[in-house]
């Protein structure tokens, strides 16, 4: 797996990395930052033509609607890398006549994962290696110049999650909403992402349903105020209600822009300038509408021995990930922040397309005076929620 790992960060540098698969070695390389020179390297050391792999989401903005798979498309002639890059994110683009298109096999399909997992567009440049280039091919793997990877291993990697976090360092940070808390830093085994547990109050002192919020990481919102969404609001009221029932936890998780990290999502915010509501954007740069992890949320709180809680959300698909993965969810308690001119839609789009309970924020002027805890019915009882 240690391979695989590495492959993420040779992927976030622009270089190429070989997926190996029994039906034949193939090198890859993200579209994302790549230049007409790397674009003929690759070919020149493969000996084989390029291929572009692209995303169901991103086959379906193409126009390509219904399939459900990965596609990978021969170009001829191979266009130039600015034309692939505008193929892989630009709204409006169009595939060349003659494209051919067939499903993207394993490799292939492991690429574009290794790509959303190291927050890159998941766009990809494939090119099988030739017989002719194959002794070159593994000159290059022995000296360290190419790393070589086993598909199946990659594949591995972007199904099992973050693997087991580490607990890595923890202090004491007073915060204006809740002047006793720590700061307790994990990381993942793949050593890309980081994420804090806000332990607040005297843990001995903690209702039996603990308190905890899952936040994910906005670095416009929660650090700059933007007005574009109510992350920033829900982050210190978070802290506030938690603080307020006694203790308990807020979990700040490194998925900006639900798991695309923070230049997709800057990407999505130029398509939405555009007309464009949160989930179509982020499809139109390839990606689905919650590209999230929450088993992230289950090993911090099993870390933290937290086994029942009250959750502290708008957003079913977090008691859903939490129930699933076995902590109990005993309540649930709406936790709004502000309906703006600027943030509207984006809430809107949420509740209508993402499900969140917003209606009651919605409909009222103001923020809903009351925001009390609602019972939840046991894991795969029936739910009038």
């Amino acid at each position: 797996m240690r391979q695989a790992e590495r492959a993420l960060f040779d992927l976030r540098r622009g270089l190429p990395i070989l997926l190996r698969q029994p039906a034949g070695d193939l090198v890859v390389q993200a579209v994302e930052g790549l230049d007409d020179d790397a674009l003929a390297a690759l070919q020149a050391l493969t000996g084989s033509p390029a291929r572009l792999v692209l995303s169901p989401h991103r086959m379906a903005a193409l126009g390509h609607r219904g399939g459900s798979e990965a596609v990978s498309l021969t170009l001829s002639p191979l266009p130039s890398s600015r034309a692939l890059r505008e193929l892989a994110w630009t709204r409006g683009a169009t595939l060349p006549a003659g494209a051919a298109q067939t499903a993207a096999h394993a490799a292939e399909r492991a690429a574009l994962r290794l790509l959303g997992r190291a927050q890159l567009v998941p766009a990809a440049i494939a090119c099988n290696v030739a017989p002719a280039q194959a002794a070159q091919v593994a000159e290059q793997v022995a000296d360290g110049r190419l790393l070589a990877v086993g598909a199946a291993e990659a594949l591995q990697l972007c199904e099992s999650g973050p693997g087991a976090l580490t607990r890595i360092s923890e202090a004491r940070v007073p915060l204006a909403e809740a002047e006793n808390s720590r700061f307790v830093l994990f990381r993942e085994a793949d050593g890309v992402h980081e994420h804090v547990a806000i332990v607040i109050g005297d843990a001995s002192r903690w209702p039996e349903a603990v308190p905890v919020r899952l936040h994910s990481s906005c670095l416009t919102g929660d650090l700059f105020g933007s007005l574009r969404c109510d992350c920033g609001e829900q982050l210190r009221r978070g802290v506030a209600a938690i603080n307020a029932q006694g203790g308990g936890i807020l979990l700040y998780l490194s998925q900006e822009g639900r798991g695309i990290g923070l230049a997709n999502k800057l990407r999505a915010y130029g398509l939405q300038d555009e007309g464009l509501d949160t989930i179509d954007a982020d499809q139109v740069i390839g990606f689905s509408k919650d590209e999230r992890n929450f088993r992230v949320a289950h090993e911090m709180l099993d870390q933290l021995g937290v086994q029942k809680v009250l959750l502290l959300t708008n957003n079913p698909s977090k008691v859903e990930a939490l129930q699933h993965a076995g902590i109990n969810v005993v309540a649930r308690q709406a936790i709004y922040g502000e309906v703006t001119t600027q943030n509207q839609r984006y809430l809107q789009t949420k509740a209508s397309r993402h499900g969140h309970w917003l209606h009651e924020l919605l409909t009222e002027q103001d923020e809903p005076a009351s925001a009390e805890p609602e019972r939840l019915p046991a894991p795969g009882a029936t739910s009038s929620l």
